[in-house]
């Protein structure tokens, strides 16, 4: 199913998106900005359906021919850009899929929709074929620009599309929809929802992948038993956190949340509102052996480290470095 009532949270866009469909004041371009994951995809979707459905309400009836073509990704009046090289937008590619298609009227439905994902790796000459669309469409087309980066975007392309900022679910919605949806146990929605920080689509991707409970319990054994090891056993557990296919922001951000719960404990000694609560004994042990000074250099060295790897500093070292730190302070 793809309707409004599914989007989570975005009461804004919903709102924006279905009073435009009841007043039939349909922009030629739409911008949806937010991170990656965050649902603006489905959002895209579920408007699309919408303006194409042959009852016309506000919501897609997911009956009629249109929407059941939409549903199984074979409307033929929407259209998603797709792209060769995979992280350039080319002007051939906007050239071909859009300017040289757009003056052909749509084939079955009211309006002709195109979707840009991505819209951020277009380059400055596709923004600028873009913009010609853009200044005269015809007027049943619709571009939707989906983007995680709206400052990628040309300020002239900014001033044509009415933009729509997704904003973080709120923490509670995230943790009901991974229990009652996903059937997720509440522990384990509650680390998914402390890392998504209210990216729907990062909490869900995360209840569900076996490679975060691998390197979840890899960091947790690591900063349980750090103090212990030697020089040589950390360097081997650098090795084996590079082998791990989920980004290494959030091995740290694990960290940095076992280091908030510690910090936490150790100021109101109560366990409630812990993420790792199942591990009280450890974080216990740590917050007694630790100064607040400690952990504070500790959750600052994350952040360099952090840094240290945008910039395309040596791996191992920066991990080697970090690592160290936490012995010496945690």
């Amino acid at each position: 199913m793809a309707k409004f009532t599914d989007i989570i949270g975005q009461e804004q866009i919903k709102e924006h998106l279905q009073n435009a469909l009841s007043a039939k004041k349909i922009s030629h371009a739409y911008i949806i900005n937010g991170e990656k994951s965050s649902g603006k995809e489905f959002i895209a979707k579920v408007f699309a359906m919408a303006l194409q459905c042959e009852k016309q309400e506000l919501e897609p009836c997911q009956e009629c021919h249109a929407c059941r073509q939409a549903l199984s990704g074979n409307q033929p009046d929407i259209i998603r850009l797709s792209h060769e090289k995979p992280n350039t937008i080319s002007v051939d590619d906007i050239r071909s899929q859009i300017n040289n298609d757009v003056a052909i009227k749509p084939y079955s439905s009211p309006y002709k929709i195109y979707i840009i994902n991505e819209a951020e790796k277009m380059t400055q000459q596709a923004q600028n074929a873009l913009l010609k669309t853009l200044e005269e469409p015809p007027g049943y087309a619709v571009i939707l620009l989906l983007t995680a980066n709206v400052n990628a975007l040309l300020p002239t392309i900014l001033s044509r599309c009415v933009v729509l900022n997704m904003k973080p679910v709120a923490d509670s919605r995230v943790r009901a929809y991974l229990m009652e949806e996903l059937q997720v146990p509440d522990y384990k929605a509650d680390v998914c929802v402390a890392f998504a920080r209210g990216n729907i689509g990062k909490a869900k991707a995360l209840a569900s992948s076996e490679d975060f409970e691998n390197i979840k319990n890899e960091a947790l054994s690591l900063l349980k038993y750090i103090q212990d090891m030697e020089l040589y056993e950390i360097v081997a557990a650098v090795k084996k956190i590079g082998e791990y296919k989920l980004e290494i922001n959030d091995y740290f951000d694990i960290m940095a949340i076992w280091y908030r719960d510690v910090l936490l404990f150790k100021a109101t000694r109560d366990a409630n509102h812990l993420v790792f609560r199942e591990e009280l004994g450890a974080l216990r042990k740590c917050a007694q052996r630790s100064s607040y000074e400690g952990i504070e250099t500790i959750i600052k060295a994350l952040d360099t480290a952090k840094r240290r790897l945008d910039a395309n500093v040596n791996f191992d070292l920066t991990m080697e470095l970090l690592f160290l730190t936490i012995q010496e302070n945690g």
